[in-house]
């Protein structure tokens, strides 16, 4: 304004009066020159250039993604050397799966940091990272019912025990009441319930994202994302509770296959993931997170995609973290006794192919679910009978050898048939599980 006054003082007035100047006179460039750089400084402070914040950094991206290529080298070859001693399938199979957390939930979150420009990508992404979480929890559990030999095993060590009522663990609903089948059944269908209700959630999350009716952090009852944190809540933590009662029923005679290191890993991944996203949840709602804004001022990357950036890049480092302390919770070297590392043995890639196939096979998950929700068997307990150690290893190596070379295996007399189960030729004896189901009633009789 002050430049357009100077610029109108300076010409003179025209015969008539106007303001328009005098015919042949030349008009100053100078008030004009003033006038336009008064615009563009106005235009600069209306409009700042905004910095790049911390996860658009080339060193947000470089921290996150060579973490993440640690933790896969580390991982992916620990997973090859439980395909190559696959001498005990019943436990590895659950270990395998387990394992395959760090490679799912790191890429993935390094994935979505790439694409964190935007806005949208991250739902997809973090989905298919959710739904493998609840595929673990049941994994860690029916890895620790491998353990105890399943659930005739586990129910003739803790049958008729009472339960220590208490509020420091949540337990004082159950104060006058004993372990018996149903306690095992809850154990199982609150883990499996969340293998059902978070792909559920997810497949929910994307079709609302696609209708701009679901943000990260949005708690507005028009959004989507409260209700889903609601749901998702409460079954993450049914399974997480019934994790924990189980391991508290049967501390004691998992005592030697050290179940503290496992769990806390294995908890500890899914129950910080989770309460870290609900904090930055939290902290977004509060204004603390801002969203990222372009030269022109309008906001380029909401608050929900930059809470996600930041919840990525967290799990970028936990899982490289979590690669070292898994490869101590689940050691190959106790599936290689009588083995000289390095020596004597030569694997094939079609063995490993054919275990790591078998490990991934989701046909006893299936079988599982219909045992633990099927109203027909839910006063039965289920017997397994499975090969001993040693007898797993010799049979492992009886395949070894076939698959090499094609030697037949030894002849290796089956088991007696028992109450209707099907014999087993021996080279697939030991990835056959035989079950019993006796009902609770009769089992002690």
């Amino acid at each position: 304004m002050t430049a357009n006054v100077t610029m109108s003082s300076t010409i003179p007035p025209n015969i008539n009066g106007s303001d328009v100047p005098n015919p042949g006179m030349t008009m100053t460039t100078a008030p004009i020159n003033s006038s336009t750089q008064f615009t563009t400084t106005t235009h600069n402070m209306s409009y700042p250039k905004h910095p790049l914040i911390f996860l658009q950094t080339p060193a947000a991206q470089g921290i996150a993604g060579t973490l993440t290529f640690a933790a896969l080298l580390i991982t992916i070859h620990q997973i090859y050397l439980h395909l190559r001693y696959y001498n005990v399938p019943n436990e590895q199979r659950w270990i395998v799966r387990i394992l395959f957390i760090v490679p799912i939930y790191s890429f993935d979150s390094w994935l979505s940091l790439m694409f964190f420009n935007n806005d949208s990508y991250y739902v997809y992404f973090d989905s298919v990272r959710d739904c493998y979480e609840a595929f673990v929890i049941y994994n860690f559990l029916s890895l620790c019912y491998e353990y105890l030999g399943g659930e005739g095993s586990i129910m003739a060590e803790i049958r008729g025990k009472p339960i220590h009522a208490s509020w420091l663990w949540c337990t004082c609903c159950f104060a006058g009441k004993s372990y018996t089948i149903e306690f095992l059944r809850f154990c199982k269908q609150a883990t499996l319930q969340f293998c059902v209700i978070k792909p559920l959630m997810a497949i929910v999350a994307i079709i609302l994202q696609s209708f701009n009716y679901f943000k990260d952090g949005n708690f507005s009852p028009d959004s989507g994302y409260l209700y889903i944190t609601i749901v998702y809540n409460v079954s993450v933590s049914l399974a997480l509770y019934a994790l924990f009662m189980f391991y508290q029923a049967t501390k004691e005679i998992l005592s030697p296959f050290d179940p503290v290191l496992k769990f806390l890993v294995v908890k500890s991944v899914i129950f910080l993931s989770f309460w870290q996203g609900v904090v930055l949840a939290i902290l977004e709602t509060a204004g603390a997170i801002s969203a990222v804004y372009s030269d022109n001022g309008l906001a380029k990357i909401g608050t929900g995609t930059v809470a996600a950036g930041y919840q990525n890049f967290f799990i970028c480092i936990e899982m490289f973290i979590a690669a070292v302390a898994l490869r101590f919770a689940f050691p190959y070297s106790i599936y290689t006794e009588g083995q000289i590392m390095g020596q004597g043995r030569t694997v094939s890639l079609q063995s490993i192919s054919s275990n790591l196939k078998e490990t991934m096979n989701p046909k006893d998950i299936m079988q599982d679910a219909v045992h633990n929700f099927h109203p027909q068997y839910q006063q039965y307990t289920q017997h397994g009978t499975k090969l001993s150690k040693e007898d797993a290893q010799i049979e492992a190596e009886q395949d070894r050898r076939y698959q090499q070379n094609g030697q037949k295996p030894a002849a290796i007399p089956p088991p007696p048939k028992m109450n209707g189960t099907a014999k087993c030729t021996p080279a697939k004896r030991k990835f056959t599980e035989k079950t019993t189901l006796i009902s609770s009633d009769d089992e002690f009789q």
